[in-house]
Formats: structure tokens, sequence, C-alpha cells
């Protein structure tokens, strides 16, 4: 169920960027950023990133790349490339961004470091970057870099939202008076009313996750996101705070035990164990259904979903929706005496 080629949308600098008919984009998802749910979402109108980060090895990647390719129908689609905070885990970025061009593969996001490591090489190989920040010190020096957008994330973003104690709007108000280059929010962003808010204030588009994490195409098991449905916006937390790297997470007993060891003083990444590995997740969660096992990086914005629904499905009811918003919004100007 895909949106028609001439039912209203918006135009915007982003728009233009990725060449897609709505100013929405799907962001990385770790594990689960992976070419049925990044090709739903392009063919419905928006963009998707398809994240490396996800795959065992390069050639893993590029076939993914390739399936991606097929289900879309040569569409544009992009790649992420998420940076980790240990330089020895980010070996195979290059390759990673090698193996995307060959592919035909032009539109990127990066996440995580700083994003200088890949102006040149993307840029270079005829490809635009969008680099997604927590702050707008990170945005501005994102800009400095050469990055030909930036994605600025409140504290609401499922994952990693960085140190920024920001909510969204906050964070997007701010930046909109000192970043340059096309804008897009991220971070809570559930609904079709936040994205013509979102468009209200300034900003380019926007950039989602956790309300795809129900989406039919989401290779993830439906306990979880049943889970998620019956959890609403309250349904999640933050873990790894005292550590520094705050993690925006579904409420489960996993979730749960972190912050149990937490406060009992642990505060070296290892000293968890698996329990925050992404590997536990992969099989005891997003395969398996066993909704309690793992750490889930999920925000508020999942919690907006009522089903679970194709993502074409679900772009056309935010789009329809920021429409529909957006003439609200106009038939409430009036001119004053």
């Amino acid at each position: 169920m895909h949106p028609s080629q001439h039912a209203p949308s918006f135009h915007t600098r982003i728009t233009d960027l990725f060449g897609i008919r709505h100013p929405l984009l799907l962001g990385g998802m770790h594990i689960l950023g992976e070419s049925g749910l990044v090709a739903a979402v392009v063919n419905a109108g928006g963009m998707g990133f398809i994240t490396a980060r996800s795959f065992p090895s390069p050639d893993a990647l590029r076939a993914d790349l390739r399936r991606c390719h097929a289900l879309t129908g040569g569409q544009p689609f992009g790649v992420n490339i998420t940076l980790a905070r240990r330089a020895d885990a980010n070996a195979a970025a290059q390759d990673w961004i090698r193996v995307a061009l060959q592919e035909g593969v032009r539109h990127f996001e990066s996440a995580g470091g700083p994003p200088g490591e890949l102006v040149g090489p993307i840029q270079q190989g005829g490809g635009i970057l969008i680099h997604k920040c927590p702050s707008v010190r990170h945005a501005l020096s994102a800009e400095r870099c050469g990055v030909d957008a930036v994605a600025l994330v409140g504290m609401e973003e499922g994952g990693h939202p960085g140190a920024n104690p920001l909510p969204t709007f906050v964070n997007g108000a701010h930046a909109l008076q000192s970043v340059s280059v096309p804008l897009v929010l991220g971070g809570g962003i559930g609904t079709g009313r936040q994205i013509a808010a979102a468009l209200a204030l300034g900003a380019d588009g926007v950039v989602m996750g956790s309300r795809f994490m129900v989406a039919a195409e989401t290779a993830a098991h439906d306990a979880l996101k049943r889970r998620i449905i019956a959890s609403g916006v309250n349904g999640s937390i933050t873990i790894m705070d005292s550590l520094s790297d705050t993690w925006r997470v579904l409420d489960n007993a996993a979730a749960r035990e972190v912050r149990r060891l937490e406060a009992s003083g642990v505060r070296r990444h290892a000293d968890f164990g698996d329990l925050i590995l992404s590997s536990r997740t992969r099989e005891k969660v997003y395969r398996d259904g066993d909704v309690e096992a793992g750490i889930v990086s999920l925000g508020p914005a999942g919690g907006f979903a009522d089903d679970i629904h194709p993502a074409g499905w679900i772009v056309e009811r935010l789009i329809g929706d920021a429409v529909e918003a957006t003439r609200s919004l106009g038939q409430r100007l009036v001119a004053l005496p």
C-alpha cells in the first residue's frame, strides 16, 4: 500500500538532495536495517539506509545491497556507516564505503564518531553524506567537515542519543539559528503531526527508526512487535548513563538488570557480560521472540504504533497526517484588524 505519486507531500532541501517524494528518512537500525525494510520505505517515497555494521563481512553487505536494488527496482537507497567509540572497531568502515559505491549506492548516513574520515571517500565517489549527531556543537563541526546535510537527534532517540540532555524540538530550534546545510530532526517522532511540527519549525525533514520497529518487513519476531505496541510511549528507559554512554531501550528484564548492575557500582562494559551484546539480542529477542532476554534499542516513538502494518502503509499514514495537520494550521492563520 504505497502513497500515490500525485498525493500531496512536501518539497524541502532534503527531498531535493535525496530525490525523494517525502521528507522522511529511515535511519540506520543496527541488526534490523536490512534490505526488506529499507526497500519498503524507499518504494513508499522516503529514503532508507541499510546498516553496514549489521553484516558479518563486506561480501554479506554486498549481497544485501544487491537484494535491495532488486526490491526497489533500481530506485536509490542509502547505507549507514556507524562509527564506534573504539577506533579498532571501525576497521571495516572504508570497506563498507567501497562496496557500497561499487554497488551503485550514492546516499550515505553516518553516526557515532566524527565523520571527517568518511566525507572524502564518499564525495570523491560521487556520493552525498548526512551525518547524525546529538548536539548543535557536533552539527556545526560536521558542517565544517563538509557533510551535505545533518540529522540532529534529541534525548528521545532510541539507541544512543549521546550526552545531549535536550529534547528534539528544543535541540532543533537551537540548531536552526546556526546550521546552514539541510537539517532533519529525529528522536521521539512517530506521528504525522510531529513531522508537520518539524517542518513548521524550519527543519527539512525527519529521521525515524523506532516507529518502524513494528513494520511487517522488519526482521524481528512478532512477539517483540506486539510487546512494543502494548508498551506505549512510556515503554522505553535509559541505561548506561553512569558510564557516560546513554542508551535508550525497551523497558524489559534485561534493561532492568543492567540498571541493577549499574546501581551496584559496575562501570565497565565488559562487566555486563553478554547482557548488552547485540548477538544476544539478535538470537534471543529478534529471532526467538524472548522479549525479556536482550537489550532492544527503542524510543517512545515506537509506542505510537497500534498494530503491525507494512512500512508503506506507515509512511502513507504519516505523510497523510502531516499534510492534514499542515492544512489545519493554515486554516488558523487569520489577518488581525
